[in-house]
C-alpha cells in the first residue's frame, strides 16, 4: 500500500505528536468559537502556512467543527500545488497519509468516482513535497477522529472543473469540503490588509476572484464559490488576519482568512426528516 509520508512535519508543525496535539489544543482554546446557532458548515476556506503564522485563523474554522465527530465521516482537501506543474486536479497515487498523530486513509470509492473525468489526474509527485493539504490533516484529526480523505492538489484548471468535481463528491453531512488557502503574498502590511478586505467581501458576496493575487488558492476557492451559489450556501467570515498579526514582522506579509459556508436553512439536509 502506497502511503505518502508527512513532509512538512518539523518545519510546518511540531513533529511530535504529544507537542502536535498540545498546539492544536492550545489554538482551539483561543479560538472564538462563533456563533453556536449557525447550521454546520458544508465547506471551509482554511490558510495554509505554518502553524505559527497562520495555525489561529485555521483554528477558527475546525474549532466549532467537534459538534460533528462522528458525523463527518469524508473531508475533502483542495490545496494548490506549489512545487510540481499541475494539469486540472491531481490525486496523490496513495492509500493514506501520515502524520504524527497517524494514519488518514484516502476514500477509495471517491478515487474511482473521480477517475474517468478528463481534469484528473494522478501525481504522486504533486503531493509528496506539497504543505498546502497536509498542514490540514493534523487540525482534522485532532478534532474530528477517524475519516477518510480525498486530497486534490489543483494546478491549470477552471473554476467549473472545480465546481464539478465538488458536484460529484457533494455528499450530505457526512461530507466536509475544505479549501486551502492563503490571501495576498510578501506586501507591505497596510496594503495586505486593505487587499484583503477586498477579497473577503468577493468572497462573501460569492463574486469569482480576479486573479492569484488574491488569494494563492483562487482556483479552487472560486470553484467553491460556484458551487456554493448553486447549493445556496452562506459564506461567513471568522478570521481575518496576516502575518504580521501574529508571528512575523510587518514589512511583508502574507494574508490569512477563515471562511465557513452554511446551507441556508431551506436547504439544510438536516432540517429534512426523511
Amino acid at each position: 500500500m502506497a502511503v505518502r509520508a508527512a513532509a512538512v512535519a518539523g518545519l510546518f508543525y511540531p513533529r511530535e505528536s504529544r507537542e502536535l496535539s498540545r498546539s492544536i489544543q492550545a489554538m482551539f482554546a483561543d479560538a472564538a468559537r462563533g456563533d453556536p446557532r449557525l447550521r454546520p458548515p458544508k465547506a471551509l476556506i482554511v490558510p495554509h502556512a505554518g502553524y505559527p503564522y497562520s495555525g489561529p485563523i485555521a483554528a477558527s474554522a475546525y474549532a466549532p467543527l467537534d459538534r460533528l465527530r462522528g458525523i463527518i465521516q469524508r473531508v475533502v482537501v483542495l490545496g494548490p500545488a506549489h512545487h510540481v506543474a499541475v494539469s486540472g486536479l491531481a490525486l496523490p497515487g496513495a492509500a493514506a497519509f501520515d502524520t504524527p498523530l497517524g494514519r488518514v486513509p484516502v476514500d477509495g470509492a471517491a478515487v474511482d468516482l473521480l477517475r474517468p473525468l478528463s481534469m484528473v489526474t494522478t501525481s504522486p509527485a504533486a503531493h509528496a513535497r506539497e504543505h498546502s493539504i497536509e498542514v490540514q490533516l493534523p487540525f482534522l484529526q485532532q478534532v474530528l477522529g477517524a475519516f477518510q480523505l480525498v486530497p486534490l492538489a489543483v494546478g491549470r484548471a477552471t473554476a467549473e472543473a472545480v465546481a464539478e468535481v465538488l458536484e460529484l463528491l457533494w455528499g450530505g453531512l457526512e461530507t466536509l469540503i475544505v479549501v486551502s488557502s492563503d490571501l495576498s503574498h510578501y506586501l507591505p502590511y497596510d496594503h495586505a490588509r486593505d487587499l484583503d478586505r477586498r477579497t473577503c467581501t468577493d468572497i462573501s458576496d460569492l463574486a469569482l476572484l480576479a486573479s492569484h493575487d488574491q488569494a494563492c488558492g483562487a482556483t479552487a476557492v472560486n470553484g467553491l464559490l460556484l458551487a456554493a451559489r448553486r447549493h445556496r450556501l452562506e459564506p461567513h467570515l471568522l478570521d481575518l488576519r496576516n502575518s504580521g498579526d501574529t508571528a512575523g514582522d510587518r514589512g511583508r506579509v502574507v494574508g490569512y482568512a477563515a471562511f465557513a459556508f452554511i446551507p441556508e436553512a431551506a436547504h439544510d439536509p438536516a432540517t429534512h426528516t426523511h
